[in-house]
């Protein structure tokens, strides 16, 4: 089972579980219906599509509403706390949730006296929790940009605003000198998937796989294009791959995604995500 947990931006921050569902511009759990925009959703749309594609189970979803205050995500750490043994996942997958230290090395604790360990992802501001409180090398996957790349190379950030330069002053051209510094300081996960006009997949500290084509600058433009990413590669461990082969994958089939839909500045990500498919069935 692939488990989703993030935050969504909604006033009310009470837990919302169960079965996810991709259909068309609705993204549904239970009865719930989350807009398939940026963020946690198009993650969750993409995992939808990718399992769907592999004929997998659907993801399950543990969600709570955020608007910045933090109490959606104290209220889903301590869901996790309490129910993941019980829940048993086989992949976590965290992402956007208020980095508080203290509460992830409880989940991370908590993850451990699972039935068998699941495998641990972590995208955006639960990687910036798990990197903070020195347990990036727990983790197996993280899916950083250049920017947040530039934050797990540095030894002493606990946060990506406290980093040594400048936030935008990093580029693509850094990013092989970045990712092995960030293994060298133990800010790296087992693999760490490096988003940018070049991809770069690296594993215990060794590039192993670089995609630049198809090139379509206009993603960089879409909201929730590096969202995608996440959801495809946390779906396809769950199918059985291993997560250098779903990296690659998934780097590949969300670039095939937009060549597919012909993607514009102003295409919406649910586009892409229903292009998942066709992608698929071309790269696999």
């Amino acid at each position: 089972m692939l488990l989703i947990c993030g935050t969504i931006p909604r006033d009310n921050s009470s837990i919302i579980t169960g079965k996810a569902e991709f259909q068309g511009d609705r993204l549904l759990v239970e009865n719930t219906e989350i807009p398939c925009t940026q963020g946690t959703a198009a993650l969750i749309s993409a995992a939808c599509m990718t399992a769907q594609f592999l004929n997998n189970s659907p993801p399950q979803v543990v969600l709570a509403g955020d608007t910045g205050k933090g109490t959606g995500s104290n209220l889903l750490y301590n869901y996790l706390i309490n129910n993941l043994p019980g829940l048993n996942p086989d992949v976590l997958l965290m992402h956007y949730i208020l980095p508080i230290m203290g509460q992830m090395k409880k989940v991370v604790a908590t993850a451990a006296k699972c039935g068998k360990k699941p495998v641990l992802m972590a995208d955006a501001s639960s990687m910036y929790a798990a990197k903070g409180a020195g347990l990036a090398p727990e983790f197996d996957v993280f899916t950083p940009d250049i920017c947040e790349l530039a934050f797990l190379a540095d030894p002493d950030a606990i946060h990506p605003a406290y980093i040594q330069y400048h936030l935008f002053s990093a580029d693509d051209s850094q990013a092989p000198d970045l990712i092995e510094a960030a293994y060298k300081q133990k800010g790296a996960a087992k693999i760490l998937i490096a988003k940018g006009a070049t991809d770069y997949v690296a594993e215990k500290g060794k590039i192993v796989a670089e995609i630049n084509e198809p090139d379509i600058p206009a993603m960089e433009a879409i909201g929730g294009t590096g969202d995608t990413i996440s959801g495809l590669t946390g779906a396809m461990i769950d199918a059985g791959f291993n997560p250098r082969n779903a990296a690659v994958n998934a780097l590949q089939a969300n670039r095939k995604a937009g060549a597919c839909c012909a993607a514009t500045p102003a295409t919406k990500i649910r586009l892409i995500v229903e292009a998942i498919p066709k992608a698929l069935k071309c790269i696999l």
